[in-house]
């Protein structure tokens, strides 16, 4: 395993939706893990990185990291937080 890469326990593509329905397919995703999972997030760069990762931290999940693939895409790592 590499120094700096990020252990997760799912992994969804939203490579092929556009906005809003990238935050939605995300936001879904991360409703079926349990607290404290780590779910890795494939997205196209645009909208998706501007405002899936804001949306995410606004409904009070931990963004670990923003990886840029070198090929137009982007993985987000996203710790899920326990709803207060």
């Amino acid at each position: 395993m590499a120094e700096n890469e990020i252990l997760f326990d799912e992994e969804i593509d939203i490579t092929d939706v556009v906005c809003p329905v990238t935050f939605v397919k995300a936001k879904v995703a991360l409703e079926e893990l349990d607290d404290g999972q780590v779910i890795a997030v494939r997205m196209n760069d645009g909208e998706p990185v501007q405002n899936v990762p804001r949306s995410i931290k606004e409904e009070g999940h931990q963004i670990l990291k923003l990886a840029d693939n070198e090929d137009g895409t982007y993985t987000l790592y996203v710790r899920k937080v326990e709803e207060a």
